[in-house]
C-alpha cells in the first residue's frame, strides 16, 4: 500500500543519507598519516572486547557506568524490534515475528520493555545529572552551547523514542483485547500495560490512529538518530570498537621515535657513515618533525577525535586542569575533530591538494595549553575508549620545538644543562660529587 511505498522511501533516504556521512567521515579519517596498526591481533581483539563490548572503563565511575551499561544494552537489544518494525514497514505486515517465535515472542517483547523502561530512567537520571547537579567535568570552558546542547538532545530523543515504544505496546494490547482487525494476539507487556489506563477511554479508530502514530514517530525518530549521529559526539557507538581495537599497545607513556631523527642519531655515532650511501642523492623532501596541523598526524589520532564521547572523564583526571591551568584534554580532541571537519570541508569544496592556510596549532590550540601538559598519561587511562591525547600533544609540542625552536625558557635551560653537561643540572661532571666534600 501507499504507507508501505512511503516508508520504503524514508528508508533509503535515511539509507543513503547515512552512508554518505561514513564516506565523509572515512575521508576526513584518512587525511592523517598511514600507521600500521595490525600487530597483535589476538590482545586487540581483547581490548575491543573488554574496553569496547565490556565497557570495562566505564565502571571505574559506578553510578555512571551502570547506566551508560543499561543504556548500551538496551540501545542494542531493542533494536531486535527495530528489525520486525522494518520488516512490517515494508510489507504492511503486523508483529510478523510473533508467528515464528511462538512462545519465545512473548518472553522478547517482555524484555523490551523492561530494557526500555530501564534506558527512560537512566535518559532521565542522565539529564539531572548534567543540568541540575551541575557536575564540574560537565561545565568546563569547551562545553559551549553545541557540546551541552547535543548530549541533551540525544537523552531527550531516547526518552521520547522510548515513551514512544511503550505507548505503541500500549495501544496495541489494547486493540488485541477488543480484537481490532489486523492486532493478532502477540506479545507480553509487562511495562506498557500499566500505561493502559490512559487510553482506555480512546476508541478503536483513535487507538488504531495512536498507535501508528507512535510506530511512525518510533522508527522515523530512529532514522533519524541515525543520521544525526555523524554530527554528533555519540558518533562514539559506531567508532568506540574499531577505535579500541587499534589502541596503543605500547607501555603506558612510552613515546615513539621519529624515524628521521633517530637515522641523524645513527649517523653522527658513526663517523665514517655516507648519509647518501644509499641513493647517491640527497632526499627530495626534507623530513618534517611533529605535527602543526591535523594531515601531520595520523588516521588513529583523527580516528580519536571521532571517538571521542566528551565525557570529560580525561580533563577530570588531568593534574594541570585539576591545578586551574589551560589544559584540557577533552578539548584537544575536540578542538583536532573541529580542525579535520574544517579541512575536510575545504578539499572536498577545492580540491584534496588545497590547504585553507589555518592550522592546528596556533588556530585550535595554543602553546600554553601545549606546554601545560605532565605527559603523565591520566587521560588516557581514564578514557573509557581509550583515546591518546597525549600522543597529539606531544606531535604538536615536537613541532614547537624542532620546528619552530619554541619552547618555554625553563626547558631552554634544561636542554643547554644537558647538551653541556649531561645532566640538566649547570654543573660540569667533573663538580657533581664536590656535595660530597661539604658533609
Amino acid at each position: 500500500g501507499i504507507a508501505s511505498i512511503v516508508f520504503l522511501i524514508l528508508l533509503a533516504a535515511a539509507g543513503i543519507l547515512f552512508a554518505k556521512n561514513v564516506m565523509r567521515i572515512a575521508a576526513n579519517i584518512k587525511l592523517g598519516k598511514d600507521v600500521d596498526l595490525n600487530d597483535n591481533k589476538s590482545q586487540r581483539w581483547k581490548t575491543m572486547a573488554r574496553v569496547a563490548l565490556g565497557q570495562s572503563k566505564m565502571t571505574k565511575r559506578p553510578v555512571a557506568g551502570v547506566l551508560h551499561i543499561l543504556v548500551y544494552v538496551g540501545f542494542v537489544i531493542i533494536n531486535v524490534e527495530v528489525l520486525e518494525i522494518i520488516i512490517d514497514g515494508v510489507f504492511g505486515t503486523h508483529r510478523i515475528f510473533a508467528p515464528v517465535l511462538g512462545p519465545v515472542y512473548d518472553v522478547l517483547i517482555a524484555s523490551f520493555e523492561i530494557l526500555a523502561f530501564l534506558v527512560l530512567v537512566a535518559c532521565a537520571i542522565f539529564l539531572v545529572r548534567r543540568n541540575a547537579l551541575k557536575i564540574k567535568r560537565f561545565h568546563l570552558k569547551e562545553m559551549t552551547s553545541w557540546p551541552k546542547s547535543d548530549a541533551n538532545i540525544i537523552l531527550i530523543t531516547e526518552i521520547a523514542l522510548m515513551w514512544a515504544f511503550l505507548s505503541m505496546n500500549a495501544t496495541d494490547h489494547l486493540l488485541q483485547l477488543k480484537g481490532a482487525p489486523h492486532y493478532t494476539v502477540a506479545g507480553s507487556f509487562p511495562i506498557s500495560s500499566m500505561l493502559e489506563p490512559l487510553f482506555s477511554g480512546m476508541s478503536v479508530e483513535s487507538l488504531i490512529a495512536y498507535e501508528r502514530g507512535a510506530w511512525w514517530f518510533h522508527i522515523i525518530g530512529i532514522l533519524a538518530f541515525l543520521n544525526y549521529l555523524p554530527y554528533s559526539k555519540h558518533l562514539h557507538i559506531m567508532l568506540a570498537f574499531p577505535n579500541t581495537y587499534y589502541s596503543n599497545l605500547n607501555p603506558k607513556g612510552q613515546f615513539s621515535n621519529n624515524d628521521a631523527v633517530t637515522t641523524e642519531v645513527r649517523l653522527m655515532m658513526d663517523p665514517n657513515a655516507d648519509p647518501f650511501a644509499a641513493g647517491g642523492e640527497a632526499p627530495a623532501e626534507i623530513p618534517s618533525f611533529g605535527a602543526k596541523d591535523v594531515t601531520d598526524l595520523t588516521w588513529k589520532n583523527l580516528m580519536d577525535s571521532y571517538s571521542c564521547t566528551e565525557c570529560g572523564r580525561c580533563s577530570d583526571n588531568c593534574p594541570a586542569n585539576m591545578t586551574g591551568k589551560l589544559l584540557s584534554p577533552r578539548k584537544i580532541m575536540m578542538d583536532t575533530r573541529d580542525r579535520v571537519e574544517e579541512l575536510g570541508k575545504h578539499k572536498a569544496k577545492n580540491g584534496k591538494d588545497s590547504h585553507d592556510e589555518k592550522n592546528l596549532l596556533g588556530d585550535y590550540i595554543s602553546e600554553e595549553e601545549l606546554w601545560a601538559c605532565t605527559s603523565c598519561n591520566a587521560c588516557t587511562e581514564a578514557c573509557p575508549v581509550n583515546i591518546d591525547p597525549l600522543n597529539i600533544i606531544v606531535e604538536l609540542r615536537r613541532n614547537l620545538v624542532m620546528e619552530q625552536s619554541k619552547m618555554p625558557s625553563e626547558l631552554t635551560t634544561m636542554v643547554n644543562n644537558i647538551q653541556n653537561n649531561a645532566a640538566p643540572w649547570a654543573f660540569s661532571q667533573q663538580d657533581r660529587l664536590n656535595w660530597k666534600d661539604e658533609a
